[in-house]
């Protein structure tokens, strides 16, 4: 099943599945428990990001070819930050850049991200995709200079800022998706493929996150896992290649479809 969470035309949000030729039904019931399709079809105005997360965990250098072009080592055990939920965009609204905290360093990242559908903890690697509720496309937005030089030797400064984690456009279900590591995952910047690659290459595959992640610890329903981003990203490019206002990033990955966002700079003024 392919859902979408949408905002109708009275400006409430609901979640609803599509059907043939993208029309799309209401869900009725909670979608990380009961709940079912209806014969209503959805009064769709806006797509929202498909899930709001109670959590959202990312995972970095978890692409054999992305640690190489960082010159990093390939880690022992999966490197975990977090993002803020302040950092939730939805599908075609903008990514802002950090004008107060200043960053001309902004960088994009297409990630697979995994949505937990009930509570995990201590699960196996060969138990864990019964936790997955599904998958949707994110972008990890990142502020290098505030990331790096300015980060304290923490990632989150640079990873936390609003708008820093576009999701969407749809979820889809884990049985529409078999294996999260066979999917072709790309980025196109102003409509030039910058990123091209498969989730084959994670150094630590999407069971074994969840496991990881679980580990004496309890994943919540809503838990959003980015599990990384391939090679091709802007700080690795000579000379680097950094967003500016006026651009448009698009995640696109196999069997989810395609997140846009367009890029503007914040405002100071009240």
């Amino acid at each position: 099943m392919r859902i979408i969470r949408y905002q109708n035309s009275a400006g409430e949000s609901g979640y609803a599945a599509l059907g043939i030729n993208d029309v799309a039904f209401v869900i009725e019931g909670d979608i990380y428990g009961d709940c079912l399709v209806s014969n209503q079809e959805a009064d769709v105005q806006k797509i929202l990001a498909p899930i709001v997360p109670t959590a959202i965990l990312c995972i970095g250098l978890n692409y054999k070819r992305h640690a190489e072009e960082s010159n990093a080592k390939t880690p022992e055990y999966p490197i975990l930050f977090v993002k803020g939920l302040n950092a939730l965009q939805n599908p075609g609204d903008p990514i802002v850049l950090p004008r107060f905290m200043q960053s001309d360093e902004v960088d994009y990242e297409c990630e697979l991200a995994v949505v937990i559908e009930k509570p995990c903890k201590n699960v196996s690697p060969e138990n864990a995709l019964d936790y997955v509720l599904g998958y949707t496309c994110a972008n990890d937005v990142s502020a290098r200079d505030w990331q790096i030089a300015r980060g304290g030797g923490q990632w989150c400064r640079g990873k936390f800022f609003d708008t820093f984690c576009p999701l969407g456009p749809i979820l889809a279900t884990r049985e529409t998706i078999p294996d999260p590591n066979a999917l072709g995952i790309r980025t196109r910047l102003n409509g030039e493929t910058v990123q091209d690659w498969n989730t084959n290459d994670m150094i630590f595959d999407v069971p074994h996150l969840i496991s990881f992640l679980s580990g004496s610890c309890t994943l919540l329903p809503g838990t959003v896992i980015l599990t990384g981003t391939p090679h091709g990203v802007g700080m690795a490019r000579k000379p680097p290649l950094w967003l500016k206002a006026g651009d448009t990033v698009e995640i696109e990955i196999d069997g989810i479809g395609t997140l846009s966002n367009p890029v503007i700079e914040e405002s100071l003024t009240a």
